[in-house]
């Protein structure tokens, strides 16, 4: 990395981060699935690069566990606060809302090396994705929470950003908070829009622009605009409504120059408009890993002991050489300590049944770990109870499957009941098929280093970017997939592709996948190769501090 382009940064003008969750356990915050991931991985990437950041987001204080009694997945509630985790206090803000009492959001800080997080906390606040309706009075007041008390709350603790990025739509309300204040004190909204835009970037994660949030007028009324301070930017934000709605897409189109998808094919395919109508551009910053946190940590160093990742953990410029270095003996030690590290987090852990289980060393392991949401297929590989049975039979094999099934999906509840009816109707498969509630960050990295084969079958067009890929990848894991999100960064994707023009073509390739996939675990040499081609070709795309990088270019250089 270019350490000049820090210059443009210092601990009091940080570049700044909004997020609405990030999945953070070891710092007490547990958001749902990859956008908080993500947001976690970013920071520690900053901190890693010694680069000031402040990570703004809430603190929900109810925290959502998967549970399975008498059959059924539920969802069970923990109480959890800031302080509980060495957050300090560090002041208030108040949230007007047209026609009820001010509510009082504290305000939390924690500081990790050259990064901060400062919390936005209401015992009010709810839950992560509270209502399963996008649209909802409680999904805007936690927007808005965020927003304006995230940016004035870092404001007062005397921060300024050097670089504010809108990570998805929904913290929208942080540019125009900013864009307020400068009104407020004296800039005219011309050129309070201009110097935003030239210091906003708005990261785009949704494939599609009508799947964002809208919001009509009488919400805004009630929620937005009794926090806004000037009537230059009130008169502006209600031109921006059509026919009574607007998106808060908009909101960020309107105040950015600088837009971002998160892998190659998403900034190719998604679909988004600006008021005026002009096709919007994004540019292409694929979603990297912090890994440290997700590579095991012996595999880790041998990319650094064969100078295959710079210190930085950035590939060194000879990185397709090195990666030749590692033998199959290397490869199935690191493994075995692998497998080792997957047992210690299962025998925490139950499956559906309330079983602890473990695998055997010889075995080999499957998986699949990812939300339980339909475009993501988690239940292809049941489509025939039968090939699949023959497939672990033939390799001494388990498949084991997690991921959280939202509140208020029935129809996903519904197909993960059907899956666990399948295996439970087979002697051999409930030996063999696990399907592991409440998935987390521990299970997921135990299962990236752990397992052998990683499934990864989401319709193509669909999927964003996806991160679980590519810690299976920089774990020495065989990846089977479909050529979606940010495994389509990779033009002839050196993977277990899974091909086919029709659904039922697809699950005949997934199964050819498996068996080959079997095949080539078995020969140390095949095995090598397949694993060599891997790392040479997705090693760049994966790696956290590449993606940094490519953020602050964009910013600075722009």
């Amino acid at each position: 990395m270019n350490r000049k382009i820090l210059r443009h940064m210092s601990p009091r003008r940080p570049y700044t981060y909004f997020t609405m969750e990030i999945y953070d356990k070891a710092n007490g915050i547990r958001g749902a699935g990859g956008l908080g991931v993500l947001a976690a991985d970013t920071r520690r990437v900053a901190e890693d690069l010694d680069i000031p950041l402040i990570t703004i987001t809430p603190f929900y204080p109810k925290e959502v566990h998967q549970v399975f009694k008498d059959d059924q997945s539920l969802m069970e509630i923990k109480n959890i606060k800031p302080s509980d985790f060495d957050f300090r206090h560090v002041g208030y803000e108040m949230i007007n809302i047209a026609g009820s009492e001010p509510r009082k959001l504290s305000l939390y800080l924690k500081e990790l090396g050259s990064t901060k997080i400062l919390s936005i906390f209401e015992e009010d606040l709810g839950t992560l994705y509270v209502s399963e309706n996008n649209n909802s009075d409680e999904r805007l007041f936690q927007n808005v929470a965020n927003g304006f008390g995230g940016y004035r709350g870092m404001r007062k603790l005397g921060l300024k950003p050097s670089a504010m990025q809108l990570n998805e739509s929904a913290t929208a309300f942080a540019a125009l908070a900013r864009v307020d204040n400068l009104v407020k004190k004296g800039k005219t909204l011309a050129k309070a829009i201009q110097y935003i835009k030239r210091y906003t970037l708005y990261t785009n994660h949704t494939l599609v622009q009508f799947a964002e949030s809208e919001f009509d007028l009488q919400q805004f009324e009630k929620y937005v605009f009794p926090n806004l301070t000037t009537p230059e930017v009130k008169t502006w934000l209600r031109g921006l409504f059509r026919d009574n709605r607007m998106r808060l897409n908009t909101i960020c189109l309107e105040l950015t120059n600088m837009r971002s998808g998160v892998s190659k094919l998403h900034t190719r395919v998604a679909d988004y408009h600006e008021l005026s109508g002009k096709k919007v551009n994004f540019r292409a910053i694929t979603n990297g890993i912090h890994l440290p946190t997700w590579i095991h940590p012996r595999i880790l160093n041998l990319y650094l002991d064969k100078e295959i990742l710079e210190d930085d953990h950035l590939p060194t410029w000879r990185y397709k050489r090195n990666i030749k270095k590692l033998t199959p003996g290397e490869i199935r030690k690191l493994k075995q300590k692998g497998r080792a590290e997957l047992n210690r987090v299962l025998k925490k852990r139950q499956n559906h049944l309330g079983q602890t289980i473990k695998i055997p060393e010889d075995a080999v392991v499957f998986d699949f770990k990812r939300r339980f949401v339909d475009y993501k297929r988690p239940d292809l590989p049941f489509s025939d109870v039968e090939k699949l049975k023959t497939i672990l039979q033939e390799y001494n094999a388990y498949y084991l499957f997690t991921g959280r099934v939202f509140e208020g999906d029935t129809v996903m509840a519904g197909r993960l009941h059907d899956v666990l009816d399948k295996v439970a109707a087979d002697d051999f498969l409930r030996e063999r098929v696990h399907y592991l509630p409440d998935y987390d960050e521990e299970l997921g990295r135990a299962l990236a280093i752990g397992s052998d084969v990683a499934i990864n079958v989401p319709i193509v067009g669909l999927e964003a970017c996806g991160t679980s890929f590519m810690k299976d990848i920089g774990n020495l894991k065989l990846l089977i997939s479909t050529i979606d999100g940010g495994v389509a960064d990779i033009r002839l994707a050196p993977i277990l592709q899974v091909t086919g023009q029709t659904e039922e073509e697809e699950i005949q390739s997934l199964y050819d996948k498996m068996n080959r996939a079997g095949e080539i675990l078995r020969s140390d040499g095949v095995l090598a190769s397949q694993i060599h081609k891997q790392l040479r070709g997705y090693l760049p795309v994966i790696c956290g501090s590449r993606m940094m990088d490519d953020y602050l270019r964009y910013f600075f250089k722009n």
